[in-house]
C-alpha cells in the first residue's frame, strides 16, 4: 500500500474514531480483573501478538476473500467477527503499537502501511456488515446494533415460542442461558469474547428482541477445549429473545446492553434456538419442532454445558503461570479467528501461537505492571497520549490521544518503517490443538473444514443476492427475484416457509397469534 495524503486523513480519522470509543468502553463497561487468570498481563501480551500478526494474516485472508464479502458473510451467522471482534481488530493491534511507541521500541512513523491497512479493512469490514443501518460502528447508531435484516428477523420473530416466568420452557431456557453464559466467561479466560448480543429490534406492542449468541461452545480452535467438550454438539449457539416491559436502551460494540428497567428474566416472553458456521446457509433451527421439544432441548443442553464446564474447571486448575498466560493472550488475539474460517483458510499455528517477537516480552509481563500498563494505555495517560494543551479528547476533556497518528511528514522526508514483516514462528505452554473441529457439518480436520468452505456456494452470496439490501426490498418487494430472496431466509423456517417477501412485521404477529390458538 502506497500511502498518499487522502489515505493518511482517512487513517488518521479513524485512529481517532476508534480511540474516542475505546476510551469510553475501557472507563465505563468494565473492570479487567480476575482472580485466577493473570487478566491485564496476557491482554498486553496479545496486544503485541496483534501487532506483528494481525497485517500479514489479513492480507492471507484477503488472498481468498476480500474484507466486504467477509462482512457480508459474518451478517448470516454467528460468528466471532462481529460487533465486538471487529472493535477488537483494529484496537488490540493499535494499543499494542501504542505501548511499543511509549516503551520507544518504535516511532509514530514507523509500520505506517500496516496501520493504514488495518484501518482499511476494518473499514470496509464494518461497512459491509453493518451495511443495514449504515453504520461503522454502534456508537454512531446510538449505541445500537442492528446487524440482520428484515428477512431475517421475521424468521426469528414468526418462530420463536411465547413463554412466561414460571412455565417450563421459560426456566429451562432461561437455566440455560445462565450456564452458557458462565461457561462462555470461562472458555475464553473469564473475558466476555465467547458470548455476545446485538439489537434491539423493534417487535411492536412495547416488545423488543435482543439476540444472544454463545461461540466456540464445543471442540474447534482452543486446544482447551480438547477432550472437554467433545459432548458439546454445537460450537455456536444462538438464542433470540423476545421481551416486554423493558427498554434497551444502549447495546455497544462490546456487546454489553443497559435498559430501563434492569432486564431480569421476567422480562422474557419469548425465545428460539440456532446453530450456525461457515458451512451453514444462514441459521439453522434447533429444537425448534415443538414447543416441548425446545424445552428438552435446552435442558439437554444445560446439563451438557455444566459437564464440560465442570471437566474445564479441572483442566484449568492444573495450569501454570505461563499457560493462563497464553490462553488469555490468544483468545484475545484470536478474537478476530473467524475471519480465517469464513474465507477457508485457517491455520492453527496462525491464531493459536505466541509470535517469538512477542514472546521476548513475557519476562515483563508480572501482575503489577500488567495491572499498570493496561492502565496507562487504555485511558491515555502515557507519554505517547500527551498532545498539545490547548485539547480536549472527548468524555475525559484532557489534552491526550488514545492512538498516536501518523505524522503527515512522512510524505515529504520519507522517513518510515512501512511494515514489520510476515508472520514469525509461534510458540505455547499449551498442548497442541488436536486436529477436531466441531461443524455444522459433523468433526473435521482442519483442511476438510477449509476444503469445504472453499468448495461451499452460499445461496445468499450468489450475485443475484449480494447486493439485494434493505432499499432493494423496499422499492422491489413485490418482485419474483424479492420472493425468492426472503424464500432462502424462510426455507428452515416451520412459519414462513415459502410465504416470500409480502409480509409486515403486523403479519407476522398476526401469524403467530393464529399459530398459538
Amino acid at each position: 500500500m502506497k500511502l498518499d495524503y487522502a489515505q493518511l486523513l482517512e487513517t488518521n480519522n479513524l485512529l481517532q474514531t476508534n480511540g474516542d470509543e475505546t476510551y469510553w468502553l475501557c472507563v465505563t463497561r468494565t473492570v479487567q480483573e480476575s482472580k485466577l487468570f493473570p487478566v491485564p498481563a496476557y491482554m498486553l501480551l496479545s496486544y503485541l501478538n496483534a501487532f506483528y500478526r494481525y497485517p500479514a494474516l489479513l492480507k492471507k485472508i484477503e488472498r481468498h476473500m476480500p474484507a466486504e464479502h467477509l462482512g457480508d458473510r459474518a451478517r448470516q451467522i454467528a460468528t466471532k467477527a462481529n460487533g465486538l471482534a471487529m472493535w477488537g481488530l483494529p484496537c488490540f493491534y493499535l494499543l499494542g503499537r501504542e505501548w511499543m511507541i511509549n516503551m520507544g521500541i518504535i516511532r509514530p512513523e514507523d509500520a505506517a502501511e500496516d496501520v493504514a491497512y488495518i484501518c482499511d479493512f476494518w473499514k470496509r469490514f464494518e461497512l459491509s456488515w453493518r451495511r443495514n443501518s449504515g453504520h461503522k460502528t454502534a456508537v454512531e447508531a446510538d449505541h445500537r446494533s442492528q446487524i440482520h435484516p428484515e428477512a431475517q428477523l421475521q424468521v426469528f420473530h414468526a418462530d420463536m415460542y411465547d413463554c412466561k416466568q414460571g412455565d417450563e420452557l421459560h426456566e429451562a431456557a432461561q437455566a440455560f442461558i445462565a450456564s452458557a453464559s458462565q461457561y462462555a466467561f470461562l472458555i475464553a479466560c473469564e473475558c466476555r469474547i465467547s458470548l455476545h448480543n446485538h439489537g434491539p429490534y423493534n417487535l411492536g406492542n412495547g416488545r423488543q428482541m435482543i439476540v444472544r449468541d454463545f461461540l466456540d461452545l464445543s471442540e474447534y480452535d482452543f486446544p482447551w477445549l480438547d477432550g472437554v467438550a467433545e459432548d458439546m454438539p454445537y460450537c455456536s449457539l444462538t438464542v433470540p429473545m423476545a421481551t416486554k416491559g423493558v427498554d434497551f436502551n444502549l447495546i455497544d460494540d462490546w456487546g454489553s446492553f443497559e435498559s430501563d428497567p434492569e432486564f431480569k428474566g421476567e422480562h422474557i416472553i419469548g425465545v428460539g434456538l440456532y446453530t450456525s458456521d461457515p458451512l451453514s446457509d444462514g441459521y439453522i433451527p434447533v429444537g425448534m419442532g415443538s414447543r416441548e421439544e425446545l424445552t428438552q432441548t435446552f435442558l439437554g443442553l444445560n446439563e451438557k454445558v455444566k459437564d464440560a464446564m465442570a471437566k474445564l474447571w479441572q483442566k484449568i486448575a492444573g495450569w501454570s503461570r505461563d499457560q493462563m498466560m497464553d490462553a488469555g493472550a490468544l483468545t484475545y488475539y484470536a478474537i478476530i479467528k473467524d475471519l480465517a474460517h469464513i474465507a477457508g483458510c485457517y491455520d492453527p499455528d496462525d491464531w493459536i501461537k505466541i509470535d517469538e517477537r512477542a514472546e521476548r516480552f513475557r519476562p515483563l509481563l508480572n501482575d503489577e505492571y500488567g495491572r499498570d500498563m493496561l492502565g496507562e494505555i487504555c485511558v491515555g495517560s502515557g507519554p505517547s497520549h500527551q498532545f498539545s494543551d490547548y485539547l480536549m479528547m472527548p468524555h475525559s476533556n484532557l489534552p491526550q490521544r488514545i492512538y498516536t497518528p501518523i505524522p503527515y511528514s512522512i510524505l515529504v522526508d520519507g522517513d518510515y518503517a512501512p511494515t514489520v514483516g510476515g508472520v514469525q514462528p509461534g510458540i505455547t505452554y499449551l498442548d497442541e490443538k488436536k486436529d477436531r473441529y466441531r461443524t455444522t457439518e459433523g468433526v473435521l480436520t482442519i483442511d476438510e473444514y477449509n476444503r469445504r468452505v472453499q468448495a461451499k456456494n452460499q445461496d445468499l452470496l450468489r450475485d443475484g443476492y449480494r447486493y439485494f439490501c434493505e432499499t432493494s426490498v423496499k422499492y422491489k418487494y413485490d418482485t419474483e427475484q424479492c420472493d425468492e430472496y426472503y424464500k432462502l431466509y424462510q426455507k428452515n423456517s416451520r412459519t414462513l416457509a415459502g410465504k416470500g417477501a409480502s409480509l409486515r412485521r403486523a403479519d407476522i404477529t398476526a401469524l403467530r397469534a393464529a399459530r398459538e390458538e
